[in-house]
């Protein structure tokens, strides 16, 4: 049977689950009192961060999921994942609308990434 690491485990959750190589962050979000484009660096910051707790990178994602609550702020969250993506290295991606946890949060991002 394989292994099954759980990492800042909480009652509800756990913000990442390492599984037969593959590593799988719960959602993640920035400063809700801050706006878009600086909640989305927050929520990429912290995969940057689970990531390195993992031991691997952003240059090893295999898949994202980003949620917007209002897709009128696509294109400043794209703009911020532009510049954080490495060239070369942009994961299968998949971004939408949705209600999101609490009315004050405007980005989420989830991403499955490989260990080296």
């Amino acid at each position: 049977m394989s292994e099954i690491t759980r990492l800042e485990t909480g009652t509800r959750m756990s913000q990442a689950v390492i599984h037969n190589g593959t590593v799988y962050l719960a959602g993640q979000v920035g400063d809700p009192a801050a706006d878009v484009a600086e909640q989305a660096r927050g929520c990429l910051a912290n995969v940057d961060r689970l990531l390195a707790e993992a031991g691997t990178d952003k240059t090893r994602i295999l898949t994202a999921q980003v949620w917007l609550a209002d897709m009128a702020d696509f294109a400043a969250v794209n703009e911020v994942w532009d510049a954080w993506v490495p060239a070369g290295q942009a994961p299968a991606r998949a971004a939408g609308e949705s209600k999101l946890a609490a009315p004050e949060y405007r980005v989420e991002v989830l991403v499955i990434a490989a260990l080296p």
